[in-house]
């Protein structure tokens, strides 16, 4: 079954393992820094720490999970960028919403996508009635 799903061949990259560690206010949000490690657990000092930071927004439809990387090389370099950050962030996810909304609204709706409403799909039947007319 393992062989089917692939998950044989699903193999930890010993040279890309980071150590995770998470700080939050409990108000705001989350901070997770990502230290690189050795596959024997000790730190790698010849790559970079990142920093990434997690929050939500309540929006009408609920709440809107942001992530994002944070530009920092330290834990108050990304405190400070949080702000700034989930602010591009935020600004993004509504660019991408509102693209995804005008794909949709200009989308061609077929006669055989409007679902069986008679008149070959299309609203107020009028099948071989010259579209619900009458000429006199």
């Amino acid at each position: 079954m393992a062989d089917e799903s692939g998950l044989s061949e699903m193999k930890m990259d010993p040279n890309g393992l980071f150590r995770e560690e998470v700080f939050t206010d409990r108000r705001i949000g989350t901070i997770q820094r990502l230290t690189p490690v050795r596959s024997d657990g000790n730190d790698d000092p010849d790559r970079d720490v990142l920093y990434l930071g997690q929050t939500q927004v309540m929006t009408p439809a609920g709440a809107l999970p942001l992530s994002f990387e944070l530009d920092a090389d330290s834990l108050d370099g990304a405190m400070e960028a949080f702000p700034e950050a989930a602010q591009q962030a935020l600004e993004q996810t509504m660019d991408e919403l509102k693209e995804m909304q005008r794909e949709s609204a200009s989308r061609i709706v077929t006669p055989d996508q409007m679902g069986g409403q008679g008149g070959g799909g299309m609203p107020g039947g009028g099948g071989g009635q010259g579209g619900g007319f009458q000429l006199r």
